[in-house]
C-alpha cells in the first residue's frame, strides 16, 4: 500500500510539473521563470533550495554521531547562506538583469573568469545532485521492501524528475516547489507529533538530548579545532553563495523586494524546519535504542534510522505522510539542482562557441544539456561511496575557493580588477588542489580554508599590482552606481 501511495504521488507531481511547462516560451522563462514569481513562490522555492535528502536523512545521522557541532555546515551555514544572499547580494544582482551567475563574472571580469567560475560551479553540483539521487534510490528501495534495488531507484527517480525539468525549467521547479513545501511542512509536523507521543513528549526528548551532550556546539579552545569548525561553516555559508540555483531564486522574483526578503524568509524557515528531522531521529534513541545502535555501529547506515523508525513504529497514514514529505524534499531540491548547472553550462560555456544561435535554439540546447547532466550525475551517484551529508558538505569547496571572493569583491570593492579576479581564482584552486592531493590538511588549515585565504590574497594583490589584464572600468562604474540605486545594468 505504501508503495502505491508513493507511486501515485510521484505521478501527480510529474503531471503538475508538465502543466507548468506550458508557461515556457523562451530561455528567460526556462532559466528564471520570466522574472514573474510572486513573493510566496519565491519563499517556497528558496526554502526548497536546501531542504533535501541531507536535511531529512544526512543531518540527523550526523547529529546522532557528532552532536550539534557536527552540523555547523548544514543547517547553520546553509541557512545563513540564504540569509546573506538576501541581505547583501540579491539587490545588486537583481538590478543587473542577468540570466546566470556566470554572466556576472563575464560582465565584471571578462570571458576567462566567466569560463573558470562557471566550470567550478557546474562541477560543484555533482555532489549536491548526487546526494539527492542517492536518497531517491534509498527511498524506492525502502518503500518497495527491496523489490526495487537502490540503483534502480536512482535511475527511476532521476529520469522522472528529468521529465518535468526538461520541459518546464524554472517554472516547473517553482510550481512543484510550492506544493512540495506545503507537503514537507505538514508531513514533518504531523510525523513529529506522532513520534513525540511514542517518545514521551517533546520535553522528554529535548531534556534527554541535553543530558547526553547532544547540544554541544562550539569547538574546544584548540586553534586547530576552531579553524576546522570555521572551515566547515564557511564551506556552505560562503561557498554556496555563488551558485546558480540560489541565483535563479533571486532572478525569478517579480520585484526586487521579493528577491531580498524571499531569500531571508526562506532561509529562516529552512533553519527552523531542519530541526524537525533531528528531533525525530533522536526520538528513535528512546523508542527503539537497539535499532539505533545497530545502524550506528560499524557496518550500519545511520541514514536508515529515521526511515526505519517510521516503518517499524508509525501507522500507515503516518508512513505516507513521512515518505511523501521526504520525496517532496528530495524532488524539489533535485529538480532545481539539475536545472541550474545545465543552464549555466549552456549560457556561459556553449553559447559563446555557437555564433548567431537563436533564443529558440538556445532553449533546445539547455534542455538537452539538462538531459546529459542528469545521466552524468546519476552515474556519479551510483558509483559514489560517500554518505549523503558528506556529498553535500564537500560539494561547495570548489566554489568557496574559486568563485566567492571574485563575486563579493566584484560587488563591493571598487578597485577589484580582472587581473585580481583571475589571481583569486588561480590561487584559490591551486592551493586547494595541492593540499587535497598531497597533504590533506596543512598543520592548522583545512584545504578549503587555505584555498579561501589564497583566493582573498590573490584578489587583493592582483587588483593593487600593475595591471596586465585590462580593467573593465565602464562595467565597474555601472556596478558601483547600481549598488547605490542610481542606475541599472541594462546598458551592459
Amino acid at each position: 500500500m505504501l508503495l502505491w501511495f508513493v507511486i501515485a504521488y510521484w505521478v501527480i507531481s510529474v503531471v503538475i510539473g508538465l502543466i507548468a511547462s506550458l508557461k515556457v516560451h523562451n530561455t528567460k522563462d526556462f532559466a528564471i521563470a520570466g522574472r514573474h514569481l510572486p513573493f510566496y513562490m519565491v519563499v517556497a522555492t528558496v526554502f526548497a533550495t536546501w531542504f533535501g535528502s541531507e536535511t531529512v536523512l544526512g543531518i540527523p545521522a550526523t547529529f546522532l554521531g557528532e552532536n550539534m557541532r557536527g552540523i555547523v555546515a548544514d543547517p547553520f551555514g546553509a541557512s545563513l547562506c540564504l540569509i546573506f544572499v538576501g541581505l547583501f547580494f540579491a539587490a545588486p544582482l537583481y538590478k543587473m538583469k542577468l540570466l546566470t551567475i556566470g554572466d556576472f563574472y563575464k560582465k565584471r571580469y571578462g570571458r576567462t573568469a566567466e569560463v573558470m567560475t562557471t566550470l567550478a560551479i557546474v562541477v560543484s553540483y555533482l555532489g549536491w545532485v548526487g546526494a539527492q539521487i542517492t536518497a531517491l534510490g534509498l527511498v524506492f528501495n525502502i518503500v518497495s521492501d527491496g523489490a526495487i534495488s537502490q540503483t534502480e531507484g536512482m535511475w527511476i527517480g532521476s529520469m522522472t524528475i528529468l521529465i518535468y525539468t526538461f520541459f518546464g525549467g524554472m517554472w516547473a521547479v517553482a510550481v512543484t516547489d510550492l506544493i512540495q513545501m506545503i507537503i514537507i511542512v505538514i508531513g514533518m509536523l504531523y510525523i513529529g507529533g506522532e513520534v513525540s507521543e511514542l517518545a514521551g513528549g517533546v520535553g522528554t526528548v529535548v531534556q534527554h538530548a541535553r543530558d547526553s551532550g547532544k547540544f554541544e556546539f562550539w569547538p574546544s579552545a584548540d586553534i586547530k579545532d576552531i579553524i576546522a569548525f570555521a572551515a566547515a561553516a564557511m564551506t556552505m555559508m560562503l561557498g554556496s553563495i555563488p551558485q546558480q540555483d540560489v541565483f535563479q531564486r533571486v532572478q525569478s522574483a517579480k520585484k526586487i523586494q521579493y528577491a531580498v526578503w524571499g531569500s531571508v524568509l526562506g532561509g529562516s524557515l529552512y533553519f527552523l524546519f531542519a530541526f524537525v528531522p533531528m528531533f525525530l531521529a533522536y526520538s528513535a534513541t528512546l523508542i527503539d535504542p537497539d535499532m539505533v545502535n545497530k545502524h550506528m555501529a560499524d557496518g550500519g547506515d545511520p541514514q536508515m534510522i529515521l526511515p526505519q523508525l517510521v516503518l517499524d513504529h508509525a501507522p500507515l497514514f503516518a508512513q505516507v505522510m513521512f515518505f511523501g514529505a521526504l520525496l517532496s524534499a528530495i524532488k524539489s531540491c533535485a529538480s532545481a539542482t539539475l536545472l541550474a548547472p545545465s543552464v549555466s553550462f549552456s549560457e556561459n560555456i556553449l553559447k559563446p562557441l555557437i555564433p548567431h544561435i537563436s533564443d529558440k535554439q538556445l532553449l533546445k540546447l539547455m534542455r538537452f544539456v539538462t538531459l546529459g547532466f542528469t545521466i552524468v550525475v546519476t552515474l556519479y551517484a551510483v558509483n559514489s561511496e560517500l554518505s549523503i551529508f558528506a556529498m553535500v558538505e564537500n560539494a561547495y569547496q570548489v566554489t568557496l575557493v574559486s568563485a566567492f571572493i571574485p563575486l563579493a569583491f566584484g560587488v563591493y570593492w571598487k578597485r577589484a580588477t580582472n587581473q585580481g579576479a583571475l589571481c583569486a581564482i588561480f590561487a584559490g584552486l591551486t592551493v586547494w588542489i595541492v593540499l587535497l592531493l598531497f597533504g590533506g590538511e596543512a598543520p592548522f588549515l583545512p584545504p578549503q580554508f587555505a584555498g579561501l585565504l589564497a583566493s582573498l590574497s590573490g584578489m587583493i594583490i592582483g587588483s593593487l599590482a600593475p595591471q596586465y589584464v585590462a580593467h573593465r572600468a565602464e562595467i565597474h562604474d555601472e556596478l558601483h552606481a547600481g549598488l547605490h540605486g542610481h542606475e541599472s545594468f541594462e546598458k551592459t
